[in-house]
Order: structure tokens, then C-alpha cells, then sequence
């Protein structure tokens, strides 16, 4: 089944935008191996930040004042190198942070101090909760990981997440892994925010902010999900007849930078996770020392892009902030 050329697809080149988010990989070392990561994390690795590329990130936190926002990820990124240092580093340059937090973090030797640490910082944090009912989040996140992400949601709130208006707990929904051919999109966020709310208040008595709904891009292990189970051209054929025009011009690749623990630079984080670096007009790859060196974070022309990118414009579009529409 033939697939059409996402770049096709566009009615002009996408070009990148002024740069507001800078989002940072800490590395792959991660206490989950969730079946669904674009990432690959697990236990197993070891792949992380270096003090070199930590320091250059600092030094390009201060030095762009146009970056908004440091949104730190991974693997888990509390358990990578230089985690707190970027913390301490983008809440005294003014950035808004964010932690994208499994949540089961919080509960393993030398963590415990995060919830109380996030809030001292006002961090905001992204917590990744695929689902409101037990059997699918363990099914895809593993056994035991609803009743610990429950406990750590309890605890956030605890210190104030979801009620004070500088902590912001905002949560993840990923749609299930297809078993079949029978594709489906993200439901509608806003109905299901509301669902969400209301099954974790009667149920936990948990509040939190926002639900972000992410569409499952095929790349990673969900891309290697698909070729097992031989629905991946089947499933990218099915994100393109849903192509939807209007959500690329809120694409987050446009304001976006993304790096990797080794300091390279992407338009995004699945491109990152394809290999796909983003490139200068001159057509060179970018890396954190040569954008200090040049000054300027506005060196990239055009947006790297492969098919995988239909998951992002699908129905009303993905993002790290959710539905685009």
C-alpha cells in the first residue's frame, strides 16, 4: 500500500519559525520500558547527557532570551545527568520548565524528593497517564504502573499541584496500540479532559489541569509494534487519509528545537528519534556548540520531515501540548 509523500502533501516548503521551545532528551535510561516508546527507554540503557553538552545547554538557556520554554524529557529525565542542573539553570533565566514525568519515578531509591523539588521550582509537570482505567495503562506501561502513576498524582496534589495556579499538572493520553486494522484517532480532547476529570475525582479524589491527547507516531517501539504485527504501511496509510491541512500551521516543529543528549540539534523529538537532523541553510547538520557559536537560533530554512509526520496532522493534529485544533 503506497503511501504519499508527507512534503508532498504541503502547499509550500514548511518553514521553521521563531524559536520559543527548547526541548532537551536528557538520555534514554529510564526505570519503565513502556510498549508504546518512540523513545526505546528502559532500565537497560545508558545513554545520557554529558557535563560538556550539559554546560552548553545552560550556557544557551542564558544566552537566548527569545526561549520560553525548557521542556525536559527522556527516558525518565530525573534519572539522566544534568537534570536538576537545567532545572535550577532555566527557572533563573525566567524559562517555563517542564518535566515530562512517568510518575513511577518518584517511588525508586533517590527520587523521593521530586514532587517536593518540582514544586520548589514550579516545574511544570507533563505526566504521562495513557488511560483512566487499570488494564490499559499496565498493558501498555507495565504491571503495577496505574497504582504507583495513582500514588504519585495523590502526591502531586498533595503539595499543591492542580490547585495553586503556578503548579500546573497537565496529563498524557496515547491511544492503545492497534491489534487490527481497525485504526483509530485520539478522541476528542476536550470530552475526554472532562472524562478524565471525572473518573479521577470520584475515583482517587485527584485533580490535575489539563489532558493532552497524543496521537502514537509510528516510530520506536511503536513503530516496531507495527511491523511485528505487519499493520505499519496500513496504519501510516490510514494517519494520511486523515490528513488534516489546517493543523500545519500550528505544527510544533515550527518553534521548536529539540536535542539529544550528545548535543545534536532536530526540528523535533521523533525526528530525533529517526535520525533526522536539522539542517542549516547551507544543508549542515546543527549541534548545541556550533548555534553558540553562531549566535543565532534562527539558522535552519526548512523543516526535516518523513511520513511519520502525518500522525502529528491527523484529524485535529498531535503535539508535546496535545491536540493542535
Amino acid at each position: 500500500m503506497s503511501t504519499t509523500l508527507f512534503k508532498s502533501k504541503l502547499s509550500s516548503s514548511l518553514n521553521k519559525k521563531s524559536i520559543s521551545v527548547l526541548q532537551i532528551n536528557l538520555g534514554r535510561r529510564c526505570n519503565l520500558a513502556c510498549i508504546h516508546c518512540h523513545v526505546e527507554a528502559s532500565p537497560k540503557r545508558t545513554e545520557e547527557l554529558s557535563p560538556e553538552v550539559c554546560q552548553q545547554l545552560i550556557t544557551l538557556i542564558h544566552q537566548f532570551p527569545e526561549i520560553q520554554i525548557v521542556d525536559l524529557t527522556g527516558g525518565a529525565p530525573e534519572m539522566n545527568y544534568g537534570f536538576k542542573p537545567l532545572v535550577e539553570a532555566a527557572t533563573v533565566a525566567g524559562k517555563q520548565v517542564i518535566v515530562r514525568s512517568n510518575l513511577t519515578i518518584y517511588f525508586q531509591d533517590g527520587f523521593s524528593d521530586l514532587p517536593e523539588y518540582f514544586a520548589k521550582h514550579q516545574v511544570k509537570v507533563v505526566a504521562s497517564l495513557p488511560c483512566y482505567m487499570v488494564d490499559n495503562v499496565d498493558k501498555m506501561r507495565g504491571s503495577g504502573v496505574f497504582d504507583a502513576s495513582i500514588k504519585a498524582l495523590q502526591w502531586l496534589n498533595k503539595v499543591g499541584y492542580g490547585h495553586k495556579s503556578n503548579l500546573i499538572l497537565d496529563l498524557v493520553y496515547n491511544p492503545p496500540l492497534p491489534t487490527s486494522e481497525k485504526f483509530s484517532l485520539a478522541p476528542e480532547q476536550t470530552k475526554l479532559e472532562q472524562d478524565y476529570k471525572i473518573f479521577l475525582q470520584q475515583h482517587f479524589d485527584i485533580v490535575f489541569n489539563n489532558l493532552l491527547t497524543i496521537t502514537n507516531l509510528p516510530v520506536g517501539r511503536t513503530k516496531m509494534y507495527l511491523e511485528r504485527k505487519k499493520l505499519h504501511d496500513r496504519y501510516v496509510h490510514f494517519l494520511e487519509s486523515h490528513f488534516n491541512h489546517s493543523t500545519v500551521e500550528h505544527l510544533m516543529c515550527l518553534h521548536y528545537l529539540s536535542v539529544d543528549y550528545l548535543g545534536n540539534v532536530y526540528d523535533c523529538d521523533f525526528n530525533q528519534m529517526m535520525n533526522l537532523p536539522a539542517k542549516t541553510g547551507n544543508g549542515e547538520w546543527l549541534t548545541v556548540a556550533e548555534l553558540l557559536k553562531l549566535g543565532s537560533l534562527d539558522v535552519i530554512n526548512e523543516i526535516q520531515t518523513g511520513n511519520y509526520c502525518y500522525g502529528c496532522t491527523a484529524g485535529c493534529g498531535s503535539s508535546c501540548g496535545g491536540a493542535l485544533q
